[in-house]
């Protein structure tokens, strides 16, 4: 598929590039061509680009071109419970509410359940997801047939999967298809015995693979690692060799000056959920120290259970705006470090190593934002309005991989979203009543 996005401000997110005029040319899955007006008319005869056999055009209007957001953690399947258990403190969230439901999804239905966060996904532009839930298989085989990119990641515990059948994941999905990718990872330091543990560090380092869990999410969880292993969480499994290989942790909320050292050493990723820490109550990420320490950044919705809405705008928000507040200055977390987050270092965490940016060669995950709503008006600057004021509703268009999947309000996944949402429906009813 050949397609030309013109007439468009295009912002690449490359360093020190700022956003100009031009247009992008896409062959199959990448992107082939990104200029600036002032190239196109020195490289092109203006009647020469027409006459390419273009299979879409689309005049962009003046409106925004970029990479699309990465959700670096989520959990899609658990749409199931959205507004099912609010209210209540994590731990309490979690095993009375969360855990007795889960064990009744089948894997049918978080294919269907994981369609369901796709849509909404796409209306955020979100591009790719990091995606950790039960029956990884099934989030993509959803992926795949709607034509999203996801990168897994194992959840592992001591009541679901098993260490083999992690690696038998890691092979199978990292050689598949391209769309899908996997990452090593383990559902948390207290939901884990030691020993399974410690075997996942073996497997992680039979493979030299980075490994990625939450970590330091609330008081408690660092307190009872305390108790248990006379340390905190990223130090203890510091400790056991599970971030030889880099990786990361979900949330960080409470971390220590020796957690901020590890995560440096290491060079981990701090996956920040602000929307899901504010709402659980579990605390405010240390975003600017972060920072300080040079220690990177990414963002993630979480679960649609304890967001509840999947969407980066109000993420992307929340991240500068928690920032400012916690270190009591405003000035303490720029708009595009923001949006930085969201985009390049998503990907980056995300080993989406050619999803980061919009150039040559890269990947065509791309959104069209529009800029002729009155809340990106007037333009003074536009990262600033993307992290401040822009929401779902500017999003006109999101492309994965050279494929449209959601233009000016309809999907192109292949299915009805009607039938989904019915399908949803009829999942939870089922099991509620059981």
């Amino acid at each position: 598929m050949d397609i030309r996005l013109y007439n468009a401000r295009i912002l690449t997110m490359e360093r020190n590039r700022d956003i100009f005029w031009g247009e992008i040319w896409i062959k199959n899955d990448k992107i082939a061509y990104v200029a600036e007006a002032d190239e196109l008319r020195t490289d092109w005869n203006k009647s020469e680009i027409p006459r390419i056999p273009w299979d879409i055009q689309i005049d962009c209007r003046g409106n925004l071109l970029m990479p699309g957001f990465k959700d670096a953690h989520t959990h899609s399947g658990m749409t199931a419970l959205r507004s099912y258990a609010d209210d209540l403190p994590l731990d309490k969230w979690l095993n009375d509410r969360i855990f007795p439901m889960e064990v009744r999804l089948t894997g049918e239905d978080i294919y269907e359940l994981s369609r369901l966060a796709i849509l909404e996904y796409l209306t955020s532009g979100i591009t790719s997801v990091f995606d950790m839930y039960l029956k990884p298989d099934a989030m993509a085989e959803a992926c795949m047939d709607t034509g999203m990119r996801c990168v897994l990641v194992s959840g592992l515990n001591n009541f679901t999967s098993s260490v083999e059948q992690v690696e038998e994941e890691y092979l199978k999905w990292n050689r598949k298809n391209p769309l899908i990718s996997y990452q090593l990872g383990f559902h948390a330091e207290y939901t884990c015995s030691k020993e399974l543990m410690y075997n996942m560090a073996a497997l992680a380092h039979r493979y030299q693979a980075p490994v990625y869990t939450h970590l330091a999410e609330t008081e408690k969880e660092v307190e009872e690692c305390k108790a248990r292993y006379g340390m905190t969480p990223a130090m203890f499994l510091d400790t056991m060799g599970m971030f030889e290989f880099g990786g990361g942790g979900y949330h960080c909320v409470h971390m220590t000056e020796g957690d901020m050292d590890v995560f440096r050493k290491r060079r981990l990723y701090v996956i920040t959920n602000p929307a899901s820490n504010l709402k659980l109550a579990s605390g405010i990420a240390p975003i600017a120290e972060y920072e300080r320490r040079k220690i990177p950044v990414a963002i993630g919705t979480d679960g649609p259970a304890s967001n509840n809405c999947l969407d980066m705008f109000r993420e992307m928000f929340l991240v500068s705006a928690l920032s400012k507040l916690r270190e009591a200055d405003a000035a303490s977390l720029d708009a595009l470090r923001v949006l930085r987050m969201a985009t390049v270092h998503g990907a980056k965490a995300m080993r989406l190593n050619k999803a980061d940016t919009l150039a040559k060669g890269k990947l065509a995950d791309i959104i069209m934002l529009d800029l002729a709503q009155p809340n990106m008006q007037p333009i003074h600057n536009i990262p600033k309005n993307l992290v401040y004021s822009g929401s779902k509703s500017n999003v006109l268009m999101t492309m994965v991989g050279g494929r449209i999947l959601y233009r000016n309000g309809e999907f192109h996944i292949g299915e009805d979203p009607l039938r989904i949402y019915e399908n949803c429906n009829r999942i939870v009813k089922r099991m509620l009543s059981e």
